[in-house]
């Protein structure tokens, strides 16, 4: 009956636990980078959006971020977009929708299988540039 009843609680408290979310949905990626990336780095993902002539690194080609013979850069990517390796080609870190991209967090993994926290709307943006790879 003790065990029972210990066992129920467990599983309670378990449910009652916030859990991290895993899940990364491309399509919506697809239209956070429309919406907050084709500007610079093109409809195409090539680097070559409207404002690519104005900053003073050109945009990257978001299609080449995988090499032909390894990895997408997970770990990379996610701290470019989410500025912890600062990239100040238009005058601040990238992004310059800071914001949007903080909190919601949710755990993807690296191909090795390192977790890496990040937001939501990161954890997207990551699976439709994975989706684009060209390497």
């Amino acid at each position: 009956m003790l065990r029972s009843i210990l066992g129920a609680a467990s599983l309670a408290a378990l449910a009652a636990t916030p859990q991290v979310a895993s899940a990364q949905d491309a399509e919506a990626g697809a239209e956070l980078y429309l919406y907050y990336c084709a500007t610079c780095h093109g409809l195409d993902a090539t680097g070559h959006g409207p404002m690519a002539g104005v900053l003073l690194i050109p945009p990257t080609n978001l299609k080449a971020l995988a090499p032909s013979d390894g990895d997408f850069p997970t770990a990379r990517v996610v701290a470019r977009i989410d500025g912890r390796d600062p990239l100040v080609s238009h005058g601040s870190p990238m992004p310059v929708y800071g914001p949007f991209f903080e909190g919601n967090y949710t755990a993807i993994k690296t191909p090795a299988g390192q977790p890496i926290l990040t937001s939501k709307p990161i954890a997207d943006l990551v699976a439709y540039l994975k989706t684009l790879q060209e390497g």
